[in-house]
């Protein structure tokens, strides 16, 4: 084989080693872009789903009054939907570029179907620092931020300035700390979070699990 074929040969495998790694670069770029923004892992979740048949669970200090006792430990079966709506970008001290799912969650309890938990918040993909921030409150008058690495299982943990509460609740029921793990395995959506609370004068671990199926897109 002569020089100039064995030149030709080479240069023929490197346009086609471009060509496909063109290819992978540009399918892994559209991977998680809706209308020109990548929301990463987190496009994944744009729809609505609701709980297995089985439903959840919520472990939360019982109220006075109540048959298990002020501050013992009460178990909730439940069942929720969650809907997932792409709300925007946008950029922080010109440096930081977000993309943003708005969210909503309504947990309601099996015994009588009544809600008992409603949560409005976003779920923020910085894509430059593989970062997703859970950014959320629900009408006890608190509110959370908590971080964590991007990806199809997450562990979002509140930050350091992460936990805004108003005084009553900072007085009688604070939250000290969120732990989230989410779990997206094509149409179905595994969760299980935990708020560490100070609550009738003595620490509490407030937790909820549940599986959700998309019920569509």
């Amino acid at each position: 084989m002569s020089k100039t074929t064995i030149k030709i040969a080479l240069l023929s495998l490197a346009v086609s080693a471009s060509a496909t790694s063109y290819a992978e670069d540009k399918a892994t770029n559209q991977e998680g872009v809706i209308d020109g923004i990548n929301f990463g892992p987190l496009a994944q979740l744009v729809g609505t789903w609701k709980s297995t048949e089985q439903g959840g669970v919520d472990v939360a200090p019982a109220q006075s009054g109540t048959e298990n006792g002020k501050g013992a430990p009460a178990a909730t079966p439940l069942y929720e939907v969650m809907t997932f709506e792409v709300a925007a970008d946008a950029t922080n001290a010109s440096e930081q570029y977000l993309a943003a799912i708005y969210y909503k969650q309504e947990v309601f309890r099996k015994a009588d179907d009544t809600k008992f938990h409603d949560q409005r918040g976003y779920l923020i993909y910085d894509h430059k620092n593989q970062t997703v921030y859970n950014s959320f409150c629900v009408p006890r008058a608190t509110c959370v931020v908590a971080e964590g690495k991007a990806g199809n299982d997450m562990t979002l943990v509140a930050s350091g300035d992460g936990i805004a509460q108003s005084d009553f609740m900072a007085n009688n029921a604070s939250t000290k700390d969120f732990t989230m793990n989410i779990k997206i395995d094509g149409d179905k959506l595994t969760y299980t979070e935990t708020v560490k609370l100070d609550i009738y004068g003595k620490p509490f671990s407030h937790s909820d699990s549940d599986t959700l199926i998309r019920v569509n897109n």
